[in-house]
Formats: structure tokens, C-alpha cells, sequence
């Protein structure tokens, strides 16, 4: 088969200060000409600086090894000129990246950017160049593309944001495409979409795709072939299905074990040491335990408006939730899936009391948080709390871990003074596994895993009962992730904590969840325990939302 790219003993270091710091170290593979090459691992692995070495689009910072070489039919990109692969990058290579709305201008319409990589490369009129845009818009889905086509970015959804960036980087038909985690951010729904389409242009155009993602499940339904990565080196690469049903290497069984399964819900999911230290795996299955007594907190009629102006005068009420019922019972974990937009996380955040609710009740032992505010709302407050998606951005990047943690303490007057919440503080970073020397130290010293543990000792500090879990763990790569929900699962055993658990992540969920909750369009669309609705979806917005898991994979065995 044709290699379109050949990566030879590519060595990329970054200096920071007086030290290099080694990526990648010695990695070599090639693309195939009209083939999908997936390259897999979890973050810090070197996939996503080892795919940007073909196309030059490294940080200032980067020192790639001179002896590297990256052929790209027959042309060392390594020397060409940087004006030669300005002529490439867009023509020759597209780039997708991960986040659409970081990589298009929001100040240019949709047609505006598809037309402007068009007329970069290609000779043709503006007129013409908008023709195709709205072609190009066509072939990738967009709903209504004429209308799309003055559209400025903010105004369209993230699975829309996606597909015109697709759009962009097909647009002069590129022999090769990078698409560089394009499904992370994405609900399952709408990363079925774009998967698929992915899969039908690489066919449909014949070009060569490069896959990048940590999610093996995805990669097994569009790669062909598949690199597996790990601190910078290549670890395992090979034909995609043989991979997958007989991995050789221990980190390859060990990223295909971390994943939650449909078929199984084992009391801890397997991590990475445990495969590649050939630890006895727990198969013994988790039981959900049966509710008892009444409920801890009982929803009725929930409610949520938004006033949208439309015009000078004139309001439009949107709801994003409507009449939402269930109970919450001690040590019981209700799960809440659908798409962004169906109303899963308002409902957290009415719970939290975050946001105010428009209407209906939330009564927690007999007395309506709804109606609370002020002192009155404080004992609650405490009594339930969030743990929000993204770590990086829910620590004041200000505080060390310490004031992180004693904060909260000092605001709901817990410990008798400072030393005494130090030493609380302490005890709770040990309980989620995080070493005394966190104290000190500042959010940004810390990985993603590590900075979601902080997250959730600043929640246990508050000693609640409930803990609203808003996609928590959407953003962690699958090793990391099954950490963290192992120790929430711990947690739970431990104190009898209850969990509200939202996510787009149905095989987590499935993993987590004693109840389910499936809301379409602010609505309960069904209800039910985690087994009933896998087993047996009834609405077909829920069959829809199972259709879309992603099962390009039978599980390899861990041993």
C-alpha cells in the first residue's frame, strides 16, 4: 500500500527556561494513501504534537531533531520553507481541531471563512468561491446552508460549528485530513454525526485521514489502522479489528479495560496499573441498592423560563425545563442523560440553587428549597453541592490548594479556627488521594485527574449528602476517568452520599447510575432503573440516544 506520509524517528522536545523537555521521542509511522490512521492515548502521550509536526504548527517553543523526517510524497516537509507550507496547509493538509469555536473567527460570517480558504489557494472569482461554500455547507449537513451562509459562528450549534469547520478544511480537497479530537466536546448524538461524516468524505473524497482521539470506541468504527501512544513513544500500531480483539501490549489492554462497558458493572473499573501490573481484576458485580424509607429530596412540577426580547416590545418565554418529577433517595445515584440543550444541567442547578427555579418545588425533608433564600437557604447549601465539569476553570487559579479547600469552611463556620480547618483540609485531600504537599500548591501545578479530586474534596468539606455530579468527568481522559469514578464510588459507600449524576456519556452513566432520567427539550422523556432503560428503551428519543454509543469495539480480554 502507498504511504502518503512517512513519519521517520520524529523527536520533538519543548524549551522551558534553560531545559528541553522531551514530547516525542523516536516515533515513526506512515499513512497509507485513502486510508483512516487513528493515533490513540491519553493526554500528554504526544498524539496531538506528533500529528502538528506534519503540518509545522507547533508552538515557538518546539525543538524538533534535525535527524527527524516526515515525508509527505516524496517532500521532507522538515525543509521546506515556511512560504511552501503556507501554500500546503489548507490545499495539501487540513487541520481540524478539537474546540470550533476557538479556531473560527467571530467576527467573519460562515461563508466568509469557507470562501476565504478557497480563494487562498485556489484561482477562482469571489462569486465563485461563494458557490462553493454554499456547496460545501450542503455536503456537510447544515441545515438550511443558504440561510447558514451569512450565519456568524455564535449562531450556530457546536455540532453545526463543527461540520463548517469540516467544511473549511475540505474545501480545496486536501490528500490528507487531521482531525485532532473533532467529537470531545460533542453529545453522543451529534458525535455519531460527525463521525459519520468524516467516514463518508474520506471515502467519498479519497483522501487520507488521521483519526486523534483517547476514545478507542470511537476509533474502532472509522480507523483502519491504529497507533497507540504513551509518554511520547509508540507503544503498539497495527490493522485496527486485530488490535482491538488481540492487543499484545499491556497499556493497549489497559486503555480498552478502563472504558465502562454496557455489558458489565463490576464494582471498580480496572485502571492502567492494574492491567500493566497484572493485578487481579474485581468481577464481582455492583448491586444497586434497593430504595428505602422516603425519599431525601422529592422534585415536583420543576420549572424553568428564560424571557427572550424579540424586537422592541415584544418577549418570547423559552423553557428549559417543564414539569420535572423525581425523587432522590440516601445512597442512591439518579443519572440525568440527553443532549446539550434538553435541560439535564439546569435541573443541577435549580437543585443546587444556583439558579432559581420559575416554578414548581424541591422539598428536602418537608421544607421547599425553592422558596429559600438568604440565611435561611445556608444550612441547605451545605447539604448539597456540585462538583462542575471543567477542573481548570472551577479553582480560583489564585488560591492554593489550602485556601481552596478552608474557604468554604471558614464561610460555613466549620473547624474552630484555621489550624483546625488546615487539619480537615488535610484529611480530605488523603481521603481523594492527593499527597499532604497539594496544600501548598497552586491549581495549575496540577493535572486534569488530580484537579477534579481537588474539586471534589471541596465538596466533601462541606460534609453534604447530596452531590450534584455535572459532567464531571466528561472531559478526563478514560484512564483518569475511571479513577475518579471509582472514588466517587467509594465516597458514596463510605458517608451514604447521593449522587444527581448528568452526563452525555451513556456507557458512564450506564456504569454510575441506580436511576435514569432521560430529558429531551426540557422535558422527562422516561424514566426508569439503569438496567430497565439499556435493556429495554421504550421513547424514541431514548433508542435514538443508545443508537449513538459508540461500538467499534467488542472489549478485548484485560488478561
Amino acid at each position: 500500500m502507498t504511504s502518503l506520509i512517512e513519519v521517520r524517528d520524529l523527536k520533538v522536545g519543548f524549551r522551558l527556561g534553560d531545559q528541553v523537555h522531551e514530547a516525542v521521542r523516536g516515533v515513526s509511522f506512515d499513512i497509507p494513501a485513502n486510508t483512516t490512521v487513528a493515533l490513540v492515548g491519553e493526554s500528554g502521550s504526544g498524539k496531538s504534537v506528533s500529528a502538528m509536526s506534519i503540518v509545522r504548527l507547533l508552538p515557538d517553543n518546539a525543538v524538533v531533531d534535525p535527524a527527524s523526517r516526515i515525508s509527505f510524497e516524496g517532500r521532507d516537509l522538515a525543509k521546506e520553507s515556511p512560504e511552501a507550507m503556507r501554500r500546503l496547509r489548507g490545499k495539501e493538509i487540513s487541520v481540524v481541531f478539537q474546540e470550533p469555536m476557538s479556531s473560527l473567527n467571530p467576527v467573519m460570517t460562515v461563508g466568509e471563512q469557507i470562501a476565504e480558504a478557497i480563494l487562498m489557494h485556489l484561482p477562482v472569482s469571489a462569486r465563485e468561491a461563494r458557490d462553493r461554500a454554499l456547496e460545501l455547507l450542503n455536503e456537510v449537513g447544515i441545515p438550511e446552508p443558504r440561510a447558514r451562509l451569512d450565519a456568524y459562528p455564535h449562531e450556530l450549534s457546536g455540532g453545526q460549528q463543527q461540520r463548517v469547520m469540516i467544511a473549511i478544511a475540505i474545501a480545496c480537497e486536501p490528500k490528507l485530513l487531521i482531525a485532532d479530537e473533532p467529537t470531545t466536546a460533542l453529545d453522543v448524538t451529534v458525535q455519531r454525526q460527525v463521525v459519520d461524516l468524516l467516514a463518508g468524505l474520506q471515502e467519498r473524497h479519497r483522501m487520507s485521514m488521521l483519526f486523534i482521539s483517547h476514545d478507542l470506541a470511537l476509533v474502532g468504527e472509522v480507523a483502519r489502522q491504529v497507533i497507540v501512544m504513551r509518554h511520547g513513544v509508540v507503544r503498539e500500531a497495527g490493522d485496527a479489528q486485530q488490535l482491538f480483539h488481540a492487543p499484545e501490549d499491556a497499556y493497549t489492554r489497559a486503555l480498552l479495560a478502563c472504558r465502562p462497558r454496557l455489558d458489565t458493572r463490576p464494582l471498580r473499573l480496572p485502571v492502567i496499573d492494574d492491567i500493566v501490573n497484572n493485578r487481579p481484576l474485581v468481577t464481582e458485580q455492583r448491586v444497586s441498592p434497593p430504595p428505602s424509607g422516603e425519599p431525601l429530596v422529592r422534585v415536583e412540577g420543576l420549572r424553568k423560563a428564560y424571557q427572550l426580547k424579540e424586537g422592541l416590545f415584544k418577549r418570547k418565554v423559552i423553557d428549559a425545563v417543564r414539569g420535572a418529577d423525581f425523587d432522590l433517595h440516601k445512597g442512591r445515584t439518579l443519572g440525568v442523560v440527553g443532549e446539550s440543550g434538553s435541560g439535564k444541567t439546569t435541573i443541577g442547578m435549580m437543585l443546587t440553587r444556583l439558579t432559581q427555579a420559575t416554578g414548581g418545588r424541591i422539598l428536602f425533608e418537608g421544607q421547599d428549597l425553592a422558596t429559600l433564600a438568604g440565611s435561611a437557604l445556608q444550612p441547605y447549601r451545605r447539604r448539597i453541592q456540585i462538583i462542575f465539569q471543567n477542573p481548570y476553570a472551577s479553582l480560583n487559579p489564585r488560591f492554593t490548594i489550602g485556601q481552596v479547600l478552608m474557604e468554604p469552611m471558614r464561610i460555613h463556620g466549620i473547624g474552630a479556627d484555621d489550624n483546625d480547618r488546615a487539619r480537615l483540609a488535610l484529611g480530605w485531600l488523603e481521603k481523594v488521594g492527593l499527597p499532604a504537599a497539594a496544600f501548598g500548591k497552586y491549581p495549575h501545578e496540577f493535572s486534569g485527574g488530580q484537579r477534579q479530586r481537588i474539586a471534589i474534596a471541596r465538596c466533601l468539606t462541606m460534609q453534604p449528602e447530596i452531590i450534584v455530579c455535572d459532567e464531571s468527568v466528561s472531559a478526563l481522559d478514560v484512564s483518569v476517568q475511571a479513577t475518579v469514578l471509582n472514588l466517587l464510588l467509594d465516597l458514596q459507600q463510605e458517608f451514604g452520599l447521593t449522587y444527581v449524576f448528568i452526563s452525555h456519556d451513556l456507557a458512564v452513566v450506564k456504569y454510575m447510575a441506580d436511576d435514569i432520567l432521560v430529558m429531551n427539550k426540557g422535558e422527562i422523556v422516561e424514566r426508569g432503573s439503569a438496567e430497565q432503560i439499556y435493556a429495554d428503551p421504550q421513547h424514541p428519543y431514548t433508542k435514538q440516544l443508545l443508537a449513538a454509543i459508540p461500538r467499534g469495539i467488542q472489549h478485548a480480554a484485560a488478561a
